[in-house]
Formats: C-alpha cells, structure tokens, sequence
C-alpha cells in the first residue's frame, strides 16, 4: 500500500516541473487527492458497497472537480494534472502510467449497461479537453492532442488530434518505454496534420502548373503563334463564364 502511495507521489515530479516538495504534492494537488479517494472508493465498489463507494466519489469530485466513477478500473503511476473539469465513466479502463489533462472526459455514448466507455493502454497522454467516446481502444503510447474527439481506435504510438480525432503523421512513432515518450498535453513537435499537408501539396502542384504554362505560352509566342487573351473569373458565379473557358 505504501509502496502504491510513494508512486503517487513519485509521477508527479516526473511529469510536473511546478512540483517541489513531497508535502507540496500530498497537499496541494487535486489529481493525487482524486486518486487517493478513488482508490477507497473502487475498493468499496468491488465489496459491494455500491452507495458508499458513489457517496465518497462524489465527496471527492466536490473536494477537487474530478469526477471518477467508482467503477472504473485504474492503472499504477496514473497522474491528472490540474484535474478540473476530468471525467471518467464507469467502464473506463486506463492503464499503467498514462497521464490525463484537465477537462478530458472518457465517456460513453450509450445507455446499456455493457461497456461503453474507453481502454487506455499503458503511457498514454491525453491533452487539455479531449473527449474520448464509447468503448474506444486507445493504444499503448498514444497521444491525444488538447480539444480533440476520439470516437475511433487510436494505434499503439500514434498521435491524433482534430474533430473528429484522425491520426497524425508522426515520422517517429514512440513506445511506453522510449523516455522521449512523453509529452506535454499530448503535443510532440513531429507531428503534422495530413489536411494541412494535402493543401501544402495542392498549392506546389498549382505553382508547379503555372511554371510550366508560362513557359509553354512564352515558347509558342516565339514562334509566332497568337494566343487569345485569358478570360478573367468573375467576382460572382456566371453560368456564360464556363462557356467561355470552354470555347
């Protein structure tokens, strides 16, 4: 038990720079208050006490703003930083080592009484406001990047981020045991958005075409060929200027 406790304690100092002090922890931080009455609290669930177990779990979200059904089943080393605003459903289950930013919810999208509510792996960092829904398996070393909806298996290593969530283009993808692995509110500076990159590779491929028409124009002029003069685009959408660029 106290070796479970000094762990607690331990991950905050590896994951938050602000910590200072052991009593600064054990005092001052909502994420480590919320996983000390969780742990009670699921205990109780597990022998039965289901009223008991919810009682105490909503004492702690009105102490600290988390909110962790009793129910759900947690990992070692989890860390919430700052916390207000977390919450986590029923049929969570959240592995080893995984840290979780303020505002995150892992919750479901049904009424029936399975699973319905996501798996995290092991090392998995989920940013500021995310939102993963229904019985979702986020895998192990995953990011989850601030504002994002995962409604959608998330591969091992792989960084997700927009609305809803899509994968990243990570040029390096990171395991739970790679030190590297973790990153602040789920951000990593090798990722790029694959939007962002089809537009990056219209408008090269636009460039590329305006080149080579220049130069194809600037050929045919010198051999003496007249060319007509271009049809400028309206301000407006006018039926008669498609039938311009045809003739």
């Amino acid at each position: 038990m106290f070796g479970k406790l000094r762990e607690e304690i331990t991950v905050v100092f590896g994951r938050d720079p602000a910590a200072r002090s052991v009593w600064e922890v054990v005092t001052c931080y909502p994420g480590f208050h919320a996983m000390l009455f969780h742990r009670l609290s699921s205990r109780l669930w597990d022998w039965g006490f289901k009223w008991l177990a919810r009682f105490l779990s909503h004492c702690a979200r009105f102490l600290t703003g988390i909110e962790i059904h009793p129910g759900a089943k947690i990992g070692r080393r989890f860390f919430i930083d700052h916390g207000m605003g977390v919450v986590i459903g029923q049929t969570a289950e959240i592995g080893d080592d995984c840290t979780l930013y303020h505002g995150v919810t892992l919750g479901g999208t049904s009424w029936s009484k399975g699973k319905r509510h996501p798996t995290l792996g092991r090392g998995v960092v989920i940013g500021a406001g995310a939102k993963v829904l229904g019985p979702v398996i986020v895998g192990d070393g995953a990011k989850v990047g601030s504002n994002a909806v995962v409604v959608k298996d998330v591969p091992p290593g792989a960084t997700v981020a927009g609305i809803p969530a899509r994968v990243l283009d990570n040029s390096r993808r990171t395991t739970v045991a790679d030190p590297s692995a973790f990153a602040a509110y789920a951000l990593s500076g090798d990722m790029s958005d694959p939007v962002t990159q089809a537009i990056h590779a219209l408008l090269n491929h636009t460039a590329s075409m305006d080149r080579r028409l220049a130069a194809i124009t600037e050929h045919l002029e010198r051999l003496g060929m007249k060319l007509p003069e271009p049809v400028e685009p309206p301000d407006e959408f006018d039926p008669a200027y498609l039938n311009k660029i045809v003739d």
